[in-house]
């Protein structure tokens, strides 16, 4: 179980659930302390110490080095929790030329599951498990330039979860007669790190969810049969409605094109690994 934003939340959240069951856990995580307590908890949690690996999600180098090793040290991998999210500060562009938002919460995760990709088929039926938000309906994404830089961190955390449905139903197209179940969901509004700088999620937080209750759809799409629907969105254990925009399956085309070309340059298409 490949866990992306797992140091913290309800990636943590997953992690340790998952780790309770007796699964083997690979926690990826961009801050070394964070990372490091998480270790501990999954450790305490499962009895095992979790793999570990460093990277920031705004800094595309460090995803492939990442993936690289985790593909190098895991045979196969049942289950990719793409979780790895932010409210972005607003700033300059990343050092790979991106809105930092659409970057961390779209690129990189969807350069990280092409790398692991030939783990993911060789533990077929495996699954790939994005986390969503109904931030969707108010992204503004141009599925041709998906890095394009963004009016506000708010614009770019909708256009980066946009995008996150919308790469759930391409891999669905291309990925599911692999054996690679790829869904999505939206956890609700819960009590995390994450905007923690917004005033009006500081004072929501008095009534948001825990990263328990966040975590739940996440680990019933995990393992249920009844969560093996290739391109599906939930919300808590049930299919989630999102704007028309946001899973159609024209713009997850073109938005995947430009995506590869994104994280592996204008050859893009013939390096994208196990395209249908």
């Amino acid at each position: 179980m490949v866990v992306t934003g797992g140091s913290s939340g309800i990636g943590l959240a997953a992690a340790a659930a998952f780790a309770r069951g007796g699964n083997e856990v690979v926690l990826l995580g961009r801050d070394p302390g964070r990372l490091r307590h998480a270790v501990e908890v999954v450790r305490a949690a499962g009895g095992r110490t979790p793999a570990a690996y460093r990277a920031d999600f705004a800094v595309l180098d460090e995803v492939r080095a990442a993936g690289a090793r985790v593909a190098a040290e895991h045979e196969r991998i049942d289950v990719l929790a793409n979780n790895a999210g932010q409210l972005a500060p607003a700033r300059r562009l990343t050092v790979d030329g991106f809105d930092p938002g659409v970057q961390i919460n779209h690129l990189g995760g969807f350069l990280l599951a092409h790398l692991l990709l030939d783990r993911l088929r060789a533990a077929a039926p495996a699954r790939i498990i994005t986390t969503g938000s109904a931030a969707e309906a108010w992204g503004t994404l141009d599925v041709r330039r998906p890095g394009r830089r963004q009016v506000s961190r708010w614009a770019a955390y909708g256009a980066g979860k946009q995008a996150n449905l919308l790469f759930t139903i391409e891999a669905a197209r291309r990925w599911a007669p692999y054996g690679i179940v790829p869904t999505c969901f939206f956890p609700g509004l819960i009590r995390s790190g994450f905007g923690k700088r917004s005033p009006l999620f500081a004072l929501g937080r008095l009534v948001f969810r825990s990263p328990e209750h966040g975590a739940d759809t996440l680990l019933w799409l995990a393992d249920d049969p009844a969560a093996a629907v290739p391109g599906g969105y939930f919300a808590g254990r049930r299919p989630f409605g999102a704007t028309g925009r946001s899973v159609s399956p024209e713009r997850a085309r073109l938005l995947w094109e430009a995506s590869l070309v994104a994280v592996y340059g204008a050859d893009g298409e013939r390096s994208g690994r196990g395209e249908g």
